[in-house]
């Protein structure tokens, strides 16, 4: 007796009319992920992250103009300077998160010409992903020394309401951008291990939340040289 050996997922249909055809196979519907599904899902993620991340310093925010205006011992200090080269270099870092983005973006087409061509673009893309963590790291590292200004004039986290919001808005955000640079590095390491290839879902996703620190910081800035 002969057998026939069908491909998984396939199904038999019968002749029923004796016509003395061979029996049909009729291909099983399968479910169709439309490409850039994965993107949209990983950047609607984000964004609720980013929502709540907002909401929270928003709830803080609140909390301190209403303990300002309902006390007489709030002390004003002069913000360290540092801050202010700070968010440069935090702009700067979505600068050249975008540069970075643009290269990689660019790989499928440069592809179809040359080869090598996508993997200069690569390497360019991942080059400036480094220096976009470096930039982040120097910004956290230009927090500490706020800090440091901070406790040189005497004002410490227990000091006064004013010097304890301060510390908490700069420390919750600083931690917030480590967080961003683990993810980052998460990115960086599926990039390299894939070639670039079908890896820009978790870039997009994660420059949403890079540049929705950058935006933060700024209001933060503005908001303790106006209250502090």
């Amino acid at each position: 007796m002969a057998t026939t050996t069908l491909p998984p997922g396939a199904e038999i249909t019968l002749d029923d009319h004796g016509s003395g055809k061979p029996p049909e196979r009729t291909p099983r519907q399968r479910q169709v992920t439309m490409p850039g599904s994965q993107a949209q899902k990983s950047e609607t993620g984000m964004w609720v992250a980013v929502s709540a991340i907002g909401m929270s310093f928003a709830a803080f925010t609140s909390a301190m103009i209403v303990r300002q205006d309902a006390s007489t011992d709030w002390q004003r200090f002069q913000l360290p300077h540092v801050l202010y080269l700070n968010t440069l270099i935090l702009l700067a870092s979505s600068v050249t998160l975008e540069l970075s983005r643009q290269r990689i973006a660019a790989m499928p087409d440069a592809a179809r010409h040359a080869a090598g061509s996508a993997k200069a673009l690569l390497a360019n893309g991942i080059y400036w992903l480094y220096l976009t963590a470096a930039l982040g790291l120097i910004f956290v590292l230009g927090q500490l020394l706020a800090w440091r200004n901070l406790a040189a004039q005497g004002l410490f986290l227990a000091t006064n309401p004013s010097s304890s919001f301060f510390y908490l808005f700069t420390a919750l955000h600083a931690v917030h951008l480590l967080g961003g640079m683990g993810g980052l590095f998460y990115v960086l390491r599926k990039l390299v291990r894939s070639g670039g290839a079908g890896e820009t879902s978790g870039l997009s996703a994660f420059s949403i939340y890079w540049h929705f620190m950058d935006l933060l910081w700024v209001y933060l800035l503005l908001l303790l040289a106006m209250r502090m």
